[in-house]
């Protein structure tokens, strides 16, 4: 019996895919820690005899090429990707056996890039099913404009005929499953399904309900930005990604602290706005390991600047390392662990947080500076009159378009209005991170103006 295991990475929105006839198996689109696909194997007594890529991928650093060696499986890699280290050839058709019953049939499926497949496993006694990668996802397509504007409505067409492919191709009880597509900023649009049949597919994904030109202009019309580590991903995938260094980061007290927030180096406080709020070290920078860590300290961090991590525990610094391995960034250069009294020379600095309904009452009595540092989209869809809109990932080279004065900052749930109001707090504003959801109820207090 085929048993496929999912491998999520919540954080980054993706999943990779251990597969196992019980006796060997096959790994498609590993995360760069693949001490957790090591691990699977183990516990089903199964040897990796094969590791496949659907594409290189944009949004994480795979750990197909360590996982290949570590096993000695066969690493499967388009033939048209210039790939630097040694790999097994594929090309579209092509049919690798593994094991006594498990067949897989390569698909060209371009459209989130130009030379991305699909594998569809054929196996007695169950329904085809298919790893489909950046194309056809649950609800969605992978987004087609990371590899620049000007290839975005070539590949969005590719994407669009590569859906319509697999929907000919295969039969509707054939499973789908798709790299992306859970919160990963590869997917082109959300869904909060967890599995598919290409016939469910069929009656609701866009991209195979709507006619050719609809699906391009509705897709391209709902992109947004995407974080800017993703420059990283693709040549680091391209040169051959070695196995993550997982080991613990050299201790740092509260004077080295100090010299590397003086030298500009970032310190990344890992703790809950909330605890970051009540006490900090002075010119930390709040990235809590209760959100999108990884993605958003990858998007703002200027690259190669040095990390160091605080925690309040020592598992609070190895989660945060396994995190960042996965978007190429492999050493922290110091980390400490405890509270900020253990990492300031001085006494811990506070954040004042408050509620959109102390905005509206402060805004009564003195101007304040309302930032909203949502995305584009979310700022189109419905603002606060008045606000100042600096997108998060554009803050930092944009803290001069942020009027000077007393600074109320806001997202949509609180999580990038801390990361905003410490990048702000370190630069010398006088800061106030809003810590509530962005939702009607909320705001009936302030003027908005909605989308028409």
């Amino acid at each position: 019996m085929i048993e496929i295991v999912s491998i999520d990475t919540p954080t980054l929105g993706d999943r990779g895919y251990l597969v196992t006839d019980a006796r060997v198996a096959f790994v498609v689109d590993p995360q760069r820690d693949i001490d957790r696909v090591l691990d699977l194997a183990a516990a089903r007594g199964v040897t990796v005899t094969d590791v496949f890529e659907t594409h290189i991928h944009n949004d994480y650093v795979t750990g197909g090429l360590a996982l290949a060696r570590a096993t000695g499986a066969t690493y499967h890699v388009n033939a048209a990707d210039p790939v630097a280290f040694d790999h097994h050839r594929v090309d579209d058709g092509d049919v690798i056996e593994i094991g006594e019953e498990m067949r897989l049939r390569a698909i060209a499926t371009p459209g989130h890039t130009f030379t991305h497949l699909s594998y569809v496993l054929e196996a007695p006694g169950r329904a085809p099913a298919v790893f489909t990668g950046g194309s056809l996802l649950y609800g969605s397509t992978g987004r087609p404009d990371l590899l620049g504007p000007d290839h975005t409505d070539a590949l969005a067409r590719a994407q669009y005929a590569s859906a319509h492919r697999l929907a000919r191709e295969l039969p509707e009880e054939a499973e789908i499953f798709p790299t992306h597509g859970f919160g990963s900023f590869c997917s082109a649009t959300q869904s909060q399904a967890t599995a598919s049949t290409l016939g469910e597919e069929k009656s609701a994904n866009p991209v195979l309900t709507l006619q050719e030109h609809e699906y391009v202009e509705t897709l391209l019309a709902g992109l947004d930005a995407y974080p800017a580590y993703y420059a990283h991903m693709g040549p680091a995938n391209t040169a051959g990604p070695d196995a993550p260094d997982l080991s613990e980061p050299r201790r740092a007290g509260a004077a080295e602290i100090r010299d590397r927030i003086d030298a500009g180096e970032w310190v990344v406080d890992l703790r809950t706005r909330t605890a970051f709020a009540a006490g900090h070290t002075a010119g930390a920078l709040n990235f809590g390991l209760d959100g999108a860590f990884a993605t958003y300290l990858g998007w703002l961090i200027p690259w190669g600047t040095p990390v160091t991590l605080l925690g309040e525990t020592a598992q609070d610094v190895t989660t945060a390392q396994r995190e960042l391995v996965r978007i190429g960034i492999d050493r922290p250069a110091a980390a400490s662990t405890g509270g900020p009294h253990d990492w300031s020379t001085g006494a811990p600095k506070t954040l004042p947080t408050a509620t959109f309904a102390d905005l509206a009452s402060v805004r009564h009595h003195r101007p304040v500076v309302v930032l909203d540092v949502r995305r584009d989209q979310e700022w189109a869809s419905s603002r606060i009159d008045g606000a100042v809109h600096v997108p998060l990932h554009d803050l930092l080279r944009r803290l001069d378009d942020v009027p000077p004065g007393e600074v109320w900052v806001h997202c949509q749930s609180g999580y990038r209005a801390s990361i905003a109001a410490s990048i702000l707090a370190a630069a010398g504003r006088h800061v106030v991170a809003i810590d509530q959801d962005y939702r009607a109820d909320s705001l009936t207090c302030l003027p908005i103006i909605a989308a028409a």
